[in-house]
């Protein structure tokens, strides 16, 4: 027993920027799959699973502590066969070991560390562990000396508790799975109207009244929540204008905080305070994608006292320039994340690329405008409580601007930004996610409207692009790739929902039916793939066909967690991706399982709404839809310029139940349809693949018409984009 063989590190040869950081380890890393636990099995030796991402600071802690030192590293090598997992990568695989992390410890985080049985059932887990023990926290070889020990004299008790374990999750994960074959399965509009107005005043009563946002430290960005309430505010619901405020206060304090990289855009992916002053550094796409979609949305809204529009127009400006610049792939697409830390002195430190000394910003800006700057944005000699890192504080001011702030940080920015480019940059994982570029797609394209900003819609078609092109195969999705090349497991639900999310607003800013049609395939896909016994999962059957891992450790459950966390569940994103292909086709059938899926929307309210939101902004989007908007006219040549404002103005109604689609009037597709790896069926004529364009006839003289449907009734179609603006106002 425990006897190592001929096994080595091999990770140098995985795509995977997280696993390849550890490959120089002295540890055997695996990567994991059925090689490990088969070998584990040979060894009779537990496995250890340890889970991270590449832009983890304590995990890459733990990997300096733990996994650099040679003692500890023969340690596991001898008694163990150790695992890494990129959870980016495999977010089934996390998701089941977190669950089982989260129920025997009551709390959870990264990296994950788990000890498994040989078939993947976890029988012992924590988080981060010390190499060293500190006050109630052993070292992590203490926690090695003692599962081994265990392992060696208590095998039948450890052999129990994973069992046990292992039957109360695959319990606890059937009872998640929804059921969309029911005839039961479904809801009515009432329900979800009070459903939704129930959460605004919940989410009221659950705001941090002096910070802004929800919950104490850690802090993190409501994003999904914000989306929800935004679309709410559009409505005529008696708490709209609650949510109005609401969502205002929300977005303010966020952009105001910390958390918010005032000079270069982007959103850090938590505050360690409850006030936002200390944020964790790490820039991940998803946050930052959600963020940059609900702050062109509040833009779409108009003026508010809680968060001017123009302030947040420049957030949004700001946030959409730096996922471009900073996360923008050399073949399109977006990378998924920027690490917290960055080499400062030597070592590397959490937040050091973006904090500040007063002595810094005096060198960069000179004497007088330093001192202004350090006594706007909070800037001290000596760093935070809190902090890990150096010197040094973030520039946040954590109020609105005066005008002459404004003009200080408009003035300065470029010399700051100069002296901070000197600085080393903290990493970038480059591989992209489907689901996030999906996410950043529609983020970008409704952004693009609200800027008018055609370099952005841009770079939503070249992420668009890749995931059509590299990701999808004609019938499955790849969830990574990696310069260029896709490579490892198939998407997962929320995968293919979100890449057909971002198609689906590309199709309504573009005209071009390719993104309606491939939205269609990934849909179809979806339902085929992830559904079994009529039942929706967040893993695919061939996936979910593994019997050991992340499989076993649910006793062979699949699994769907149907919470909006950080990022839409794929319940969700599906659910909404279905209501708008539904608005575009006029499928009962795409809209009856949208509304089975919004028939978990009780469940999850009654939990929390903080854990609802993406699936809450859904239900605004059917409360408030299908509001159709067919756009015709010349899209080259003489008229054209006429049916873009046409379509523009369509496309900046703040209705969450929008769908726009822009087409010739003889069927013919906006420019470009028919490039690239996804074709439509009618050979690039829009009409003949979507139906809200069909029967759309053009004026006599050749000019653009505006054709508006609300609630499958039509209206005369209208000229002009204020003629269309009152159509599509409420009562028009």
């Amino acid at each position: 027993m425990g006897q190592t063989g001929a096994m080595a590190n091999r990770l140098a040869g995985s795509p995977s920027a997280y696993l390849r950081q550890h490959a120089d380890n002295p540890v055997h890393w695996q990567p994991f799959g059925e090689e490990a636990f088969a070998e584990a099995a040979r060894r009779d030796v537990p496995v250890f699973v340890s889970i991270g991402y590449a832009a983890c600071h304590w995990c890459h802690v733990m990997a300096h502590e733990s996994f650099e030192d040679e003692a500890t590293a023969a340690e596991l090598n001898e008694r163990f066969v150790p695992v890494k997992v990129d959870r980016e990568e495999r977010p089934d695989v996390d998701s089941a070991y977190m669950a089982a992390c989260q129920a025997m410890t009551g709390q959870g985080g990264w990296p994950l560390s788990i000890f498994a049985l040989p078939d993947g059932r976890a029988f012992y887990a924590g988080t981060y562990y010390p190499p060293t023990p500190h006050p109630g926290q052993p070292s992590f070889r203490q926690i090695l000396e003692a599962v081994s020990d265990a392992w060696r004299n208590r095998r039948e008790a450890v052999e129990r508790q994973a069992a046990a374990l292992a039957e109360a999750l695959g319990g606890l994960f059937s009872d998640q799975l929804l059921r969309l074959d029911s005839p039961e399965a479904g809801i009515d509009d009432g329900e979800l109207a009070a459903l939704a107005r129930d959460a605004v005043v919940r989410l009221g009563q659950e705001e941090d009244g002096t910070h802004g946002g929800f919950g104490r430290a850690p802090k993190f960005p409501p994003s999904p929540v914000a989306e929800f309430l935004v679309r709410h505010a559009a409505g005529s619901a008696a708490t709209a204008a609650a949510a109005r405020a609401l969502a205002g206060r929300t977005l303010a304090a966020m952009c105001r905080s910390a958390l918010f990289d005032t000079l270069a855009g982007g959103f850090a992916r938590y505050s360690v305070t409850a006030d936002w002053s200390l944020p964790h550094y790490e820039k991940m796409l998803y946050d930052n994608a959600q963020l940059l979609r609900a702050l062109a949305h509040w833009v779409r809204l108009g003026a508010s006292p809680e968060f001017p529009a123009d302030e947040a127009r420049e957030a949004a400006a700001l946030t959409a320039d730096w996922m471009v610049r900073e996360l923008g792939l050399p073949g399109g697409g977006f990378a998924s994340s920027l690490d917290a830390d960055s080499e400062r002195g030597g070592r590397h430190v959490e937040g050091a690329y973006y904090v500040w000394t007063p002595g810094e910003l005096a060198e960069a800006a000179g004497a007088h405008d330093g001192a202004r700057l350090a006594s706007v944005f909070g800037v001290r000699p000596g760093s935070p409580p809190g902090s890990h890192g150096g010197p040094g504080w973030p520039l946040h001011a954590g109020r609105e601007l005066g005008a002459d702030e404004r003009e200080l940080l408009a003035r300065t920015r470029a010399v700051l930004l100069e002296a901070r480019s000197r600085r080393t940059p903290p990493g970038r994982d480059d591989k992209a996610v489907a689901g996030w570029n999906g996410l950043a797609v529609a983020a970008l394209a409704d952004a693009s409207v609200v800027l008018d900003r055609p370099d952005l819609l841009a770079a939503a078609e070249r992420s668009a692009a890749l995931l059509a092109e590299v990701h999808w195969n004609g019938q499955t999705l790849t969830r990574v790739s990696h310069g260029g090349a896709a490579g490892g497991v198939e998407g997962m639900l929320a995968d293919y929902a979100g890449c057909a999310e971002g198609a689906l607003a590309l199709f309504a800013c573009t005209g071009e039916a390719r993104w309606y049609r491939w939205a269609g395939q990934l849909l179809d896909a979806a339902r085929s793939r992830f559904v079994e016994d009529g039942l929706l999962s967040d893993v695919s059957l061939d996936l979910s066909g593994a019997r050991t891992g992340a499989t076993a450790a649910l006793g062979g459950s699949r699994a769907l967690d149907a919470m909006d966390n950080e990022a839409p569940s794929g319940a969700s994103l599906l659910a909404g991706a279905l209501t708008s292909f539904a608005a575009y086709s006029g499928s009962g059938e795409h809209r009856a399982v949208a509304r089975a899926i919004l028939a978990g929307l009780p469940r999850l309210v009654g939990q929390s709404p903080r854990v609802a939101g993406w699936l809450l902004a859904v239900a605004e989007a059917t409360l408030a839809g299908p509001l159709e908007v067919a756009v015709v006219g010349p899209l080259h040549g003489g008229g054209a310029s006429e049916t873009r404002l046409l379509h523009r103005a369509a496309l900046l109604d703040p209705s969450p139940g929008l769908a726009v689609a822009l087409g010739s009037p003889d069927g013919g597709a906006a420019a470009g349809v028919g490039d690239g790896a996804v074709r439509p069926d009618g050979g690039g004529r829009a009409g003949a693949v979507v139906p809200l364009l069909q029967g759309r006839p053009g004026a006599p003289d050749g000019s653009p018409l505006a054709y508006v449907c609300r609630d499958f009734a039509c209206r005369l179609p209208v000229r002009t984009a204020d003629q269309l603006r009152e159509q599509l106002a409420p009562g028009g």
